[in-house]
This record gives structure tokens, C-alpha cells and sequence, in this order.
């Protein structure tokens, strides 16, 4: 490549010294940086504990939680009509011996374990029905049918009530305006 006799070069300074001034004033002020890094030192830590206020008056808010207006609905009456899905809030069931068991929010499994647990009463005996009678332990129902005690039955001289298991089905010959009575 053809230079075409141009060249730039950077002249020898370093002859030229002034001893007297070893920094130039007009560069920095250090009086100005020194004053801007402890104001915003300061203001730095007014925002922190303004923050930190801030957040301990919301927190004391959310403690209070104001009552619920009037017009507000229950718990209850948010709940969708039964019957509800397995497992979701409001999911209840009334266990046998009366007293409703709230399977709300738990393993679909614990519907099955509460059976489980009130068929298990009853074969204890420990579980009475709605009119209050408490059937007898397993154990003590099988010594008493092995020991020839029998099982109780029905009295002999009550009057025997047949049931009438017929169905009312409309007659072909009516059109079904009436109904006739047949066994299954």
C-alpha cells in the first residue's frame, strides 16, 4: 500500500511541568461529591425506615379485618347447591349415627374411610340408628346363635301382611288410559 506522506503524530509534553499546582480546581469539587454521597446516604436510609413504617401499618391493617358488611354472603351460602363435587369445598356427608362429617378439601379416599369407620362401629356395636337402637356386637350375635339362643324373629301370632308386588302397567286395550295389575 502507497502511503501517501501523511503522518500524525502525537508531540513529546513531556518538558512542560508546573510545579506549583499538582491538580486542576475546575476539574471536580471534591466538596460537592463528598456533600452529594452523604445526602444520598441519608436519603436512603429516611426511604428504608419510611418503607419499613409503611409496612408495619399495612400489616396492622390486615390484622383487623373489618366485619363483613351486611348484604355479605356466608360461607355457606357461597357454596354451590348440593350435590357437590368429591373433594371440593363444602363437601359434606351425614354419617349414620347423625352427625354431618365435612370432607371438604380432602383425598377422595376419606369419604370411603368414614364408611369404613361407621360399618366398623357397627359390627362393635357401637352405633345406634336414627330411632335409637344400638345393634348387637359380632362376636356376641355369633356366641348366641352357637349357644342356641337363636337369632330373634318375627312373632308367630302376628298378622302375616303379604306385600302386593304387582306393577300397575296401562293396558294395550285403553290406550293406556287405564292401568291393569301384573306380577313381575
Amino acid at each position: 500500500m502507497k502511503s501517501n506522506g501523511h503522518k500524525t503524530e502525537t508531540p513529546d509534553v513531556s518538558h512542560i511541568r508546573n510545579e506549583e499546582v499538582t491538580h486542576e480546581r475546575s476539574d471536580v469539587s471534591v466538596a460537592g461529591v463528598a456533600t452529594f454521597v452523604v445526602a444520598l446516604t441519608l436519603a436512603a436510609i429516611a426511604l428504608h425506615i419510611g418503607v419499613w413504617l409503611l409496612f408495619r401499618y399495612f400489616n396492622a391493617q390486615e390484622a383487623k379485618q373489618p366485619a363483613p358488611g351486611p348484604m355479605a354472603l356466608k360461607q355457606s351460602e357461597r357454596l354451590p347447591p348440593e350435590p357437590r363435587l368429591q373433594a371440593a369445598p363444602g363437601f359434606q356427608i351425614q354419617v349414620q349415627d347423625g352427625h354431618t362429617e365435612n370432607l371438604g378439601l380432602k383425598p377422595p379416599q376419606a369419604e370411603y374411610r368414614v364408611l369404613r369407620d361407621q360399618w366398623e362401629r357397627a359390627l362393635r356395636g357401637e352405633l345406634k340408628d336414627q330411632s335409637g337402637n344400638t345393634a348387637i356386637p359380632i362376636e356376641q350375635a355369633m356366641k348366641q346363635v352357637v349357644s342356641g339362643e337363636g337369632l330373634p324373629a318375627r312373632d308367630k301370632n302376628a298378622p302375616n301382611k303379604l306385600q302386593d308386588w304387582g306393577v300397575s302397567l296401562p293396558t294395550a286395550w285403553s290406550s293406556g288410559r287405564q292401568t291393569d295389575k301384573r306380577m313381575q
